[in-house]
Order: C-alpha cells, then sequence, then structure tokens
C-alpha cells in the first residue's frame, strides 16, 4: 500500500491536536449526528433488514473464499466484452500501469470519479509526476484538492469543511485550476454547487481519459457498478474515448441477481437513501464497442491487490475485506467525531481504516501501529455494519499484534514479526494477569488484600496508567471479594 500519509505521528497525537480545533470538532458532530439519524429512520423501513445484512455477509464470505475463481472469470467477461484486463500486485505497479495508458493515448490530463482505490495508491501524485494533471469531479472530492487537502471521510471526504471554508477555497483556488468562481460567490449551497457544476463542465467536454473506481463488480458478466449522487460519474464514465478503472479484488460478487442485496443496504447505509440518484452499471465496451459514440472506445480494468491477499490470509482480519464503503461505522463512532479523519494517517479512516490499513500496510509504523487501539471498542460499528464486520473482534486481535507480534501474511510470505514499541508494560501486566488468573489461591489472596487496602486507593496512577486517571476516577475496591460474598450467602457452597 502507499505511504502516502506515512510519517504522520501516530493517532494518540495526531488525535490531540485534532480535538483542539473547535470547529472542526462542531463541524464534524454535526455532519455525523445529521447522517446517522437519517440511516436510522432509512434503514427501520425494511422490516428484513437483518436478513438483507445477512445476505450480504454470505455473499462476501462466499466469494472471499472462491475469490481466485470468481476473479478469473471476471477477467473473461471483460475481456469478451471488449475490455483489457490488467493486474496490479501493489500501488507502484498499478500506478505504472494508469500511467502508461494515459501517454499511450497522447493526452496530458485526465478526469476522475472519486475512487478510494486510486487515493489509497496516490494515483493523482504518481500521474503528477509524469506530467499528468487528474481533476477530481466529485463535488467533496474537488473542495479537497482545491484546497490542497486530504479526505477526512469516505463518503463524504470534506465533511470536515463548512460552507464559509468552501466559499474561500472556490473563490482563492477555482482560477488556477480553470474556471475561475462566479463574482460575489456566497455561501449558499446553491451557488456553490453552480459555481462547481460550471467549473466542472469544461473539463467533462474536454477530456479524452477518464479514472474510475467502482462499487461492485459483476463475475459472471464482467459489469463494473458505480454508485454516486451528482451525475458527475456518468459524466466520466460516458464521455471520454478512453476509460481506466481501478478497483480493488475484493470487490467482485459473484452474479448479477447479488446485486440486488447490495442495491437495498449500501444507499440507505451511506446516505440514508432508499436508492442512489445515480447507478452506472457497464459491460466492457458494450455492442458498439464505442463506434456509435456512445461510450469510450477503449476500457482498461487495473485489479488491485495491494495488500488484499495477504489480509485474506488472516481468519479473523479477512472481514474487513467485506466492506462496501457505506461508510456507516464512521458516523457512529465516538471516536472518529471527535479525532476526524486525518488523524488515522490514511484514506480510510475511522472504525474500518482502523482494522484495514494495518492490514493493508502492516503495522511496522507507529500510526499504523496505533490506530487498533483507536477505539472504545463501544461496538457500535458492528451494530450499523450492512455486512456485518465485527470490527471490535478485528481490532483486539490486531491488538494482540501489534503487542505481541507473531505470524501474519507478507506479499504471499509467511513471517514473523517483532512487537512493536512502546508496548513492554502491556506484555509485562497481561503476563502477570496470566499468571494470577491460572493460580486461584494467589487470585483470592490478592482479592482480599485489594479489599482490605481499599481505604489507601490512590486517586491517580503512577507512570502510563496517569493518562486513564487524568479523565477518570480509579475505581473503589469492593469491602469484599465476590467470591467471599458469594461463598457466605451460600453457606459456604460454591
Amino acid at each position: 500500500m502507499t505511504a502516502t500519509h506515512l510519517g504522520m505521528p501516530a493517532f494518540p497525537a495526531a488525535a490531540r491536536e485534532a480535538v483542539r480545533d473547535d470547529v472542526l470538532r462542531a463541524n464534524l458532530r454535526r455532519a455525523t449526528h445529521t447522517i446517522r439519524d437519517k440511516r436510522a429512520r432509512a434503514v427501520t423501513e425494511l422490516a428484513d433488514w437483518d436478513r438483507l445484512r445477512a445476505a450480504g455477509k454470505a455473499v462476501k464470505d462466499h466469494t472471499l473464499r472462491h475469490l481466485d475463481h470468481y476473479l478469473l472469470r471476471l477477467e473473461a467477461a471483460v475481456t469478451a466484452a471488449g475490455g483489457t484486463v490488467h493486474w496490479a500486485a501493489d500501488a507502484t505497479e498499478a500506478n505504472r500501469i494508469v500511467t502508461e495508458l494515459v501517454r499511450a493515448t497522447g493526452e496530458r490530463e485526465v478526469v476522475k470519479v472519486k475512487s478510494m482505490a486510486t487515493q489509497e495508491i496516490g494515483l493523482n501524485e504518481a500521474l503528477e509526476a509524469a506530467g499528468i494533471a487528474a481533476y477530481e469531479t466529485d463535488l467533496a472530492e474537488l473542495i479537497v484538492q482545491l484546497g490542497h487537502d486530504r479526505p477526512s471521510h469516505i463518503l463524504v471526504p470534506a465533511i470536515h469543511r463548512n460552507r464559509a471554508e468552501i466559499r474561500d477555497v472556490f473563490r482563492t483556488e477555482m482560477g488556477r485550476w480553470g474556471r475561475p468562481a462566479p463574482d460575489g460567490l456566497g455561501d449558499d449551497p446553491r451557488e456553490l454547487a453552480e459555481a462547481a457544476r460550471l467549473h466542472l463542465r469544461e473539463k467533462f467536454l474536454r477530456a479524452k481519459v477518464a479514472v474510475s473506481g467502482a462499487n461492485f463488480m459483476v463475475a459472471e458478466t464482467g459489469t463494473m457498478v458505480v454508485f454516486e449522487s451528482e451525475g458527475n460519474g456518468r459524466m466520466c464514465l460516458t464521455l471520454p474515448e478512453t476509460l481506466i478503472s481501478v478497483v480493488g479484488i475484493e470487490k467482485v460478487v459473484p452474479t448479477f441477481r447479488d446485486l440486488e442485496i447490495f442495491l437495498q443496504t449500501l444507499p440507505r447505509s451511506s446516505t440514508a437513501e432508499r436508492m442512489n440518484p445515480y447507478t452506472t452499471m457497464w459491460t466492457g465496451l458494450g455492442p458498439s464497442k464505442g463506434a456509435d459514440g456512445d461510450g469510450p472506445a477503449a476500457f482498461h480494468l487495473v485489479l488491485l491487490d495491494n495488500g488484499r491477499t495477504d489480509t485474506l490470509a488472516d481468519e479473523v482480519g479477512r472481514q474487513a475485506l467485506r466492506c462496501i464503503r457505506c461508510s456507516a461505522c464512521l458516523n457512529v463512532c465516538p471516536v472518529y467525531e471527535r479525532a476526524g479523519g486525518h488523524a488515522y494517517g490514511s484514506v480510510y479512516p475511522g472504525p474500518i481504516g482502523a482494522i484495514l490499513s494495518p492490514q493493508l500496510r502492516g503495522t511496522g509504523s507507529g500510526i499504523d501501529a496505533s490506530l487498533p487501539y483507536a477505539s472504545t471498542l463501544c461496538g457500535a460499528c458492528y451494530e450499523v455494519c450492512p455486512v456485518a464486520i465485527d470490527i471490535p473482534e478485528v481490532l483486539l486481535h490486531l491488538r494482540e499484534r501489534v503487542a505481541q507480534g507473531g505470524p501474519v501474511t507478507r506479499e504471499g510470505i509467511r513471517v514473523r514479526i517483532r512487537p512493536a514499541r512502546g508496548h513492554t508494560a502491556e506484555r509485562a501486566a497481561m503476563r502477570a494477569a496470566r499468571l494470577l488468573l491460572e493460580r486461584p489461591g494467589a487470585l483470592r489472596a490478592g482479592e482480599r488484600l485489594l479489599s482490605r487496602a481499599r481505604r489507601l486507593r490512590p486517586r491517580r496512577l503512577p507512570g502510563p496508567g496517569s493518562a486513564w486517571t487524568d479523565s477518570r476516577e480509579l475505581p473503589r475496591p469492593p469491602r469484599e471479594p465476590f467470591r467471599d460474598w458469594w461463598a457466605r450467602e451460600r453457606g459456604g457452597r460454591a
């Protein structure tokens, strides 16, 4: 996976800076509460939501168990429909493939529809280094690009910006990228949307090459599916002469019928809509193969691994590959609401980013080793996930990996990693706990000693424990251990 945001401080340090930003916290609180309340109402409209959720999980699990089979079937279907399939093992290879495809057209600019995969591999930066300009056309991505910013939410990348900030970005930056913002632009959402529409329209009509991702790929037909809300995706997917789609290998589903599940669960979980405004599907070049000017004349599909098969090898962590990028888990997470997306140091913020990034990138850096701890383990993320990813379970699994080290798969090879730095005290505490719990007599004696010494309870823990007691009161030990109370109440019977 690309190291775009590596070098950042670990999550606690980045989050500490974020929580001091009152404007950021207010923007996040207002936006996340609005989206999650609407989602809750949209979900309760469906009496069979739990069955849809279970069906989505089952389809994803089945596909992941037979991923090699369905990817080869997809390749055959796309090729038969006139497309060309490329396989990219990592970000470097994917960026090289896309850059060469654009160069082969003779063009020096591309338009893009929002794609997490291309952000993951740092495609814009790779194209810029090759002298090719990439223009984001999703409104929120446009705001992020013009503001020289980074996305902070999967669905709403500019969620950390308010209307006044967006107006200022448009006023100062639009002219440097193309058509400038209208004179006297205000912060009314309709004015801002119209300014973006005018700015982007000239790029849509001029572009010869487009780059997209896809929400799903259907193996039996070779069909790509993009869900979007603004119509920019349809413009990108139909107007240019060459279309390049970069898609993670986990996005494949076996049959067209499987889409029925996700057509219901994804819009309700992401934008709280019964169906999204635009659903674009295309299969290769279509019957005319672009000869009638309807759709591109060349279609390339770049299948991206970039750590996904390594993640698939982990029996606990592989469930993260079920993710359909709805972002429902972000909107209910108390940690994300306060820290924002930038603190995660990845294009995948929030709870799903806390389990996905350390698996795709490994836990070798400070930021990735800290992400599994960016959670209160409240479980709200699991409750809203439309494909039932047990994020708390994976977080605990990754915490064990960070603290203890152990076997993992890297680039297809089974290796043993060392424990991350800074977890010596945690390991010592776990060993001490295990020794105590394996000796009931010692545990009983320790409990009695603690009860008798309850008046000596410190208000603040020393050392690393002080971070915990800075914001919480240390619980007072009970007057007698539970087992003693139980034995007394039951007349000495265990």
